[in-house]
């Protein structure tokens, strides 16, 4: 595989790079580069810019309203928006659901839930996970039961990030309790304004609440929000998971954060030198950047490959595996770094209220960060379970 950008990507990353200086309002750039929460506004703000540009649903088709770029196109994006301080763009519409409507929608559902992705009409979430379902997802129990032109949903859903902001909910709903555990599963579509749903939040460390329970209380959903077939929604959850797992390597937001540790190692000091001369401290951030840029090239040819219109399967799982053991990493290295700084942690330093903080280093929000970030190794499949799928692939046995 040829590592060397074509004049072609060139030419690419320098339009980038002047839309980013251009269009990226300053006060969501500072509030990202500072660690602090966005507001619902600040991410809706960036989609729209990107919207306009063209640029949102990067890896959708142009018949859908897509940018279709390639995967090196993607990778540079990533890179370049999270070095200029860019917030993330919400994967849960464009990059999950998007493209599972995309190949297992009907025509009818294409035409109506797409374009509201895109302009921002609807904010979707993801309801998988349950409090006895989490990586053993298709344990779910969820129940929707036919009656007549809908389905009656009862059941909950946790972890479910960002749920406050959203007004939909693509949900795993169990439609047969009685075969094969994944065999009875179908692919709702749910109207979070519809009586029976209640969204209560989780209070994390930082005092966020960045994930949420919900609740169906007998709740009515029209049966065309049934995506393909009834009983088939394994199927289309694990084309979405390896689209999410693909996503979850964060090689710009890596690169972006060790960066970031770079900084501060130069100008904090350990027995008199800068802290990136002392030996042990050089190495692991050494070590990470070498593990980071194989797992870069690693990503291009996985996506590349994917691109052709497959989705990874066993390649998606360790993308995932790695980039949640990098980015820890760098957190621990942020946190050693700042040293004393990140010891006087408060919720208000994450929201920008840190008068009262020493904070020379902009350290406020690092101690949240590292615990915050625990997380990766858990979310989108825990790393155990994707070193047993790893394992059982390449060692036989079949996925």
């Amino acid at each position: 595989m040829d590592l060397s950008y074509t004049p072609e990507e060139l030419a690419f990353q320098d339009e980038l790079r002047a839309f980013l200086r251009n269009e990226l309002p300053a006060e969501i750039s500072e509030k990202v580069r500072q660690g602090r929460e966005l507001e619902k506004a600040d991410m809706e703000r960036w989609h729209a810019i990107l919207n306009a540009r063209g640029w949102l649903a990067q890896n959708w088709p142009k018949a859908f309203g897509g940018a279709e770029w390639s995967a090196v196109q993607r990778h540079i994006y990533d890179v370049e928006a999270a070095a200029a301080g860019a917030p993330r763009i919400v994967p849960f519409g464009l990059s999950m659901l998007g493209p599972v409507l995309q190949k297992f929608g009907s025509k009818a559902q294409q035409d109506h839930w797409l374009p509201g992705i895109l302009d921002g009409s609807d904010w979707w979430c993801q309801g998988y996970s349950e409090p006895g379902a989490g990586s053993d997802l298709a344990s779910l129990k969820t129940r929707a039961v036919r009656d007549g032109n809908h389905y009656i949903v009862n059941g909950q859903k946790t972890w479910t990030t960002l749920g406050q902001h959203a007004n939909m909910i693509f949900c795993l709903v169990r439609t047969d309790p009685e075969v094969k555990q994944q065999e009875g599963i179908s692919f709702l579509l749910i109207d979070m304004n519809t009586p029976g749903v209640e969204v209560r939040p989780i209070i994390l460390l930082d005092g966020s609440p960045e994930v949420n329970e919900v609740w169906f209380t007998d709740v009515r959903v029209p049966a065309e929000n049934l995506v393909g077939e009834e009983n088939k929604g394994w199927t289309y959850a694990k084309y979405l998971l390896t689209h999410e797992r693909t996503g979850l390597g964060g090689i710009g937001a890596s690169q972006a954060a060790l960066a970031s540790v770079k900084r501060v190692a130069r100008a904090e000091t350990h027995n008199g030198k800068p802290l990136m001369q002392n030996p042990h401290f050089a190495a692991r951030v050494a070590q990470v950047e070498i593990d980071m840029r194989a797992m870069a090239t690693s990503n291009l040819r996985i996506v590349s490959q994917a691109a052709a219109g497959g989705a990874p399967g066993l390649e998606a799982s360790m993308l995932k595996v790695k980039g949640s053991v990098i980015r820890q990493e760098i957190n621990d290295l942020a946190r050693r770094a700042v040293g004393p700084y990140a010891m006087p942690f408060a919720s208000e330093a994450v929201e920008g209220a840190n008068d009262l903080i020493p904070d020379p280093l902009g350290a406020g929000p690092v101690a949240a960060q590292y615990f915050n970030n625990r997380k990766l190794s858990i979310f989108g499949g825990s790393n155990e379970i994707q070193r047993g799928i790893i394992a059982k692939v390449t060692l036989g046995g079949g996925a």
